[in-house]
C-alpha cells in the first residue's frame, strides 16, 4: 500500500516538491522538525538567480551563468573526472537552463515579486532576483508557497515530527525506500510517540552548518568557535547514508563573509543574522578597524571571506570575530529598505554621519571619497571591482549620512550532502538510483564545489523541487498501476 508520498523538510525545496505533487493530485504527507515551517528559506534576503529574464537590463546567457558556476565551484569540479565529473557538470547545466523556468514559475504562477535585479559577489552580471516591497525574497517565496499547499486537501503537514529512520524494503538486490519513522514531539520538544508513515519520499532538510558538535566538527574541526546563521540542529545526511547514500563534498563548507555581529549585549551570540550580499550588491563597502577599505566586496564569499580573516584584527569575544564594518551611503540604503529596516529595528545598524564615525575610524572619510571618484569614474578602483549598484554619495563631507553595520564571518552553508543525478534521484555509492528515494536542496552535493554562488540556494532549492516532485509523482503513478 502506498497512501501518499512523504516530503521531509517544509523549507523551498520541500515546498517546491510538495507543490509540483499537488498538481498531480497526489496526496502528500509533509513533515518538519521544526515547530514552524520554512526552513532556512525562509530568512534567505539577497534573491534567487535566474538568467536569462524580462527583468534583467543587462545582457545575459546561461552560457554565462553556468561559467560563473563553474568558476566559482572551483577545485572540486576542476579535478573531477570520469562520470563524476560528467554528473557535475550536468548539475550545472540544469541549474542555469533550468533557472529562468523556475522564476517565472513563482512569479506567473505563485504570485511572488521577483522584478528587481542585483550583482551579488562572483557573479559577471546583475542576475539575482528579488521584490520591490517590503519583504525579504526568502519570506515572500515560502509564504506564496504555504499559502498554495495548505488550502489543498491532498496535502497535511506536520510539524514538530522528527525523522529517525528511512525505510526500505529488505528483499531483493535494489531495496526500495518505502516510508519512514518519526517521532511526535510536544510543545517543549519533549518525545511522546514514534509513528510509521508509507510511500516513496523525498528528502529535503537541509544541510549542516548548525550542527556545530556532529557533521561539523568531523568535517572541519578548523571552524570551531566562529559563528553560524543556523540554528544548532544535527544534519540529516546519515540517514540517508544508512539506506545505501553515497555522499560527496562534506568538508566544503562556506563561511559567509558578512554575519553581524550582534546589538547591543548580543556580541557573543553564537547565532547571527546574515548581513545580506545585496547590502554589497547594492553599493555597500567593507572597511577595517581604521576605516580602510581592504577588498573587492563582490569576489566570492569565499574570497571576501578569505581576505576579511587575513587583514582584519580579531575581537576580544570568546567566538572567533573579527574587526569589520559594513558602510552603506543614502544611495545603497534607499535600494535596500526591506532589509535596511529590519536591521535597524534589531540595532545591527545604525544612521550616523562622517564625521560622527570618523571618531572611531580615522581614515573613514579618505576611503569613502576614493570610493565615492571611483564610482563616478574619476579613478580606477584598486580592488577592480566592477558594480556599483545604487551607491550616489559623490562629494563627501563631514555630514554626509551613512549606514554603517559590525561585521563578522560566519558559517553559512554546506555544499556537501548526498549524491544525486540529474533526475533528485538519490544514489548509492556504485552510483545507482536508490528506487523510492530522492533529494533537493542543501542535503544534496556536488553542485556547488568549494563555493556557492550567492542567489543559488533558492534556485537550487526551486530547480531541483520541480524534478523531484515530477520524478516522485511518476513513481507513485507506477505503483498505484502495480
Amino acid at each position: 500500500m502506498t497512501p501518499q508520498t512523504i516530503i521531509i523538510g517544509t523549507g523551498l525545496a520541500g515546498l517546491t516538491t510538495t507543490s509540483t505533487l499537488l498538481t498531480h493530485h497526489i496526496p502528500v504527507l509533509l513533515l518538519d522538525r521544526a515547530t514552524k515551517p520554512g526552513g532556512n528559506s525562509i530568512k534567505a534576503s539577497s534573491g534567487i538567480n535566474a538568467a536569462p529574464t524580462r527583468y534583467q537590463v543587462s545582457q545575459d546567457s546561461i552560457s554565462a551563468f553556468q561559467h560563473d558556476t563553474i568558476l566559482s565551484a572551483g577545485v572540486p569540479y576542476t579535478t573531477a573526472t570520469g562520470v563524476e565529473r560528467t554528473r557535475r557538470e550536468r548539475l550545472i547545466e540544469i541549474l542555469t537552463a533550468k533557472s529562468a523556468d523556475a522564476l517565472y514559475w513563482l512569479t506567473d504562477d505563485i504570485g511572488v515579486d521577483l522584478s528587481r535585479v542585483a550583482q551579488l559577489g562572483g557573479h559577471s552580471v546583475p542576475r539575482t532576483h528579488r521584490g520591490s516591497g517590503k519583504g525579504t525574497p526568502g519570506y515572500e517565496i515560502i509564504k506564496g508557497l504555504l499559502g498554495r499547499v495548505s488550502e489543498d486537501e491532498n496535502c497535511r503537514m506536520e510539524v514538530g515530527r522528527r525523522v529517525t529512520r528511512i525505510l526500505r524494503e529488505e528483499e531483493g538486490e535494489r531495496r526500495r525506500v518505502i516510508g519512514v519513522e518519526y517521532t511526535v514531539q510536544d510543545s517543549d520538544g519533549n518525545q511522546t510517540t514514534t509513528e510509521t508513515a508509507y510511500g516513496p519520499v523525498v528528502v529535503a532538510s537541509g544541510g549542516f552548518a548548525g550542527d556545530a558538535r556532529g557533521l561539523l566538527a568531523q568535517y572541519r574541526p578548523d571552524l570551531e568557535g566562529i559563528p553560524s546563521t543556523n540554528e544548532q540542529r544535527e544534519g540529516t545526511q546519515p540517514l540517508l547514508q544508512e539506506v545505501g547514500a553515497a555522499v560527496v563534498d562534506m568538508e566544503q563548507v562556506q563561511v559567509h563573509p558578512t554575519g553581524f555581529v550582534g546589538g547591543e549585549g548580543e556580541e557573543e551570540a553564537m547565532v547571527k543574522i546574515l548581513a545580506a550580499e545585496a547590502l554589497r550588491g547594492e553599493g555597500g563597502i567593507l572597511v577595517l578597524g581604521d576605516g580602510r577599505r581592504f577588498v573587492n566586496e563582490l569576489e566570492t564569499r569565499e574570497k571576501v571571506t578569505g581576505e576579511v580573516m587575513g587583514k582584519a584584527g580579531r575581537l576580544p569575544t570568546k567566538a572567533r570575530q573579527w574587526d569589520v564594518k559594513l558602510v552603506l551611503d543614502e544611495g545603497a540604503a534607499a535600494a535596500l529598505q526591506s532589509h535596511l529596516g529590519f536591521y535597524m529595528w534589531k540595532g545591527l545598524m545604525k544612521k550616523t554621519t562622517v564625521e560622527e564615525l570618523g571618531k572611531e575610524m580615522s581614515a573613514l572619510e579618505e576611503t569613502l571619497q576614493e570610493y565615492a571618484d571611483v564610482v563616478a569614474g574619476k579613478k580606477q578602483d584598486e580592488f577592480r571591482r566592477q558594480s556599483f549598484g545604487n551607491w550616489t554619495l559623490r562629494e563627501v563631507t563631514p555630514e554626509s549620512v551613512v549606514y554603517v553595520g559590525k561585521v563578522t564571518p560566519v558559517v553559512h552553508f554546506t555544499m556537501g550532502g548526498v549524491v544525486i543525478n540529474e533526475r533528485s534521484q538519490v544514489l548509492d555509492a556504485q552510483g545507482q538510483p536508490i528506487p523510492g528515494l530522492w533529494a533537493a536542496g542543501e542535503i544534496t552535493g556536488g553542485l556547488h564545489g568549494q563555493n556557492r554562488l550567492g542567489g543559488s540556494s533558492l534556485l537550487e532549492c526551486a530547480v531541483f523541487g520541480r524534478i523531484a516532485g515530477e520524478e516522485a509523482a511518476a513513481y507513485y503513478q507506477g505503483l498505484k498501476q502495480t
